[in-house]
């Protein structure tokens, strides 16, 4: 928590002393503990008739096999093709793994880009930036997420902030390199609001909803009359960027806080239970519905962590051995809870006649080899993976681009992580022309140039 102390203390009638108000300060950054910062007003170019767009990005850490799951090799040797058979699924002529029944029936719903690649390394991290920032971390130049883009050019809607990670941020990938869920370059106030909760508890609560215990909720809105008790004693910092970048994070954090309308949308107790338990009753399950009700209730952008880490939990990251996952640990552990919560989130999101206007695309830093391991797992693979979007304007039932023979190289329609965000971002009714203040304030565009939406997908 952030805490000014100065000399003295001064009181208000209520006997509320400045110590009081300055311990108010679990609400935001440089230390405070609403993490993170709301957009300012949209600027940039956003088409008409897409204010209301949005996306939830389902960002699955670890990187799902695409042999495994979504471009299956049948007829390939044992060692390619896996332990998994081909199902059908309710798109004509589209076949996925039988690991994902629930994918197969709503699977006209969906679009699937099996030729997504990248040329960066093959570690998580570097691979969590390219495709949620549509760019590489050189030079010391950090990006923006898409969600923080999407806050600085179209501002909040609501009292909800922009830009929301559930449950939490990454944790570490092993590169020591920035994930990629930032600001970046747009700074601090850019970055998302981080839930650093888990909707699966039955005592789940928001932490950055709740005042202060010390603090009651009638007394909460005459804290914002106390700050001007600060000036006196800390007239030299108000001055300076840090205290400018605290006052907008006050006012963000202290409307949050004081929002019946962001209270109601976090609080999963409004759903049914049947609802409750169509997404399933595990962290990801319910991350997903509460996006799905903050989308619903204003929120832009939501970027759903499958998992938090490749470390110390069963993932995506099926090298066979431990620590990592197996694949039957994917077969039996991993794939019926993301199989569950994705196929109840698209139909959900269709029944509610809100899938048109919010893009879900499913995303992973890269695949994996297309050779079973000695450990009978797949390592890390950026040369081909698939990624698949649904909503937002996309045709579903299609399948765009293709792998060779044993899924190692795109063979048709190669897509990179530029154009992944460039889909999002047309998704969203942003001009792909629109520049951003870049470092040294020089424009810097959104995505780079030569960069297209995978127009096929609408």
């Amino acid at each position: 928590m952030l805490s000014f102390t100065g000399r003295g203390s001064t009181h208000n009638c209520n006997g509320t002393t400045r110590r009081d108000f300055l311990q108010v300060g679990t609400l935001g950054a440089i230390g405070l503990s609403l993490p993170h910062l709301m957009a300012a007003q949209a600027q940039g170019k956003v088409k008409d008739g897409h204010d209301n767009n949005s996306c939830i990005m389902i960002f699955n850490l670890g990187a799902p096999s695409q042999v495994d799951l979504f471009d299956m090799k049948p007829e390939a040797p044992a060692e390619i093709r896996g332990p998994f058979k081909p199902i059908k699924t309710v798109a004509d002529g589209v076949e996925i793994s039988e690991i994902l029944p629930e994918h197969a029936k709503i699977a006209d719903k969906f679009s699937l880009v099996r030729s997504a690649h990248h040329t960066g390394a093959a570690v998580h991290d570097s691979g969590w930036q390219m495709l949620q920032t549509g760019r590489q971390f050189t030079g010391g130049v950090e990006s923006p997420h898409a969600g923080a883009v999407v806050s600085y050019l179209k501002g909040r809607k609501s009292d909800l902030p922009p830009f929301v990670v559930l449950p939490e941020k990454m944790g570490r990938g092993g590169g020591n390199l920035p994930n990629g869920q930032a600001g970046g370059f747009l700074g601090k106030r850019y970055d998302p609001f981080a839930l650093n909760a888990d909707p699966s508890k039955p005592n789940f609560k928001v932490p950055d909803l709740l005042p202060p215990q010390e603090i009651g909720e009638v007394r909460l809105n005459r804290r914002r009359r106390l700050r001007d008790i600060v000036d006196e004693t800390v007239s030299t910092f108000e001055a300076t960027e840090n205290a400018n970048l605290m006052n907008e994070n006050f006012e963000a954090a202290f409307r949050l806080m004081s929002s019946p309308q962001a209270r109601k949308a976090f609080d999963l107790s409004e759903e049914p239970d049947s609802v409750r338990d169509r997404y399933g009753r595990n962290r990801f399950g319910q991350c997903c519905l509460l996006a799905r009700r903050l989308v619903e209730n204003g929120v832009r952008f939501v970027t759903v962590n499958a998992f938090l880490t490749v470390f110390d939990e069963v993932t995506w990251d099926i090298h066979g051995s431990k620590p990592f996952t197996s694949i039957e640990g994917m077969k039996n552990v991993v794939c019926p809870m993301y199989d569950q919560a994705y196929s109840a989130l698209i139909s959900d999101l269709s029944e509610r006649g809100m899938l048109d206007d919010t893009m879900v695309c499913n995303l992973a830093e890269f695949g994996r080899t297309p050779r079973v391991n000695p450990a009978g797992g797949r390592d890390h693979w950026p040369q081909c993976f698939t990624v698949y979007f649904a909503g937002g304007g996309v045709q579903g039932g299609q399948v765009v681009g293709a792998s060779d023979p044993v899924g190692g190289v795109p063979a048709d329609r190669p897509v990179e992580p530029a154009d992944i965000v460039a889909t999002i971002f047309h998704s969203l009714g942003l001009d792909l022309d629109t520049t951003l203040p870049g470092p040294a304030g020089r424009p810097f565009p959104i995505v780079d140039f030569g960069a297209e939406a995978i127009h096929e997908l609408f």
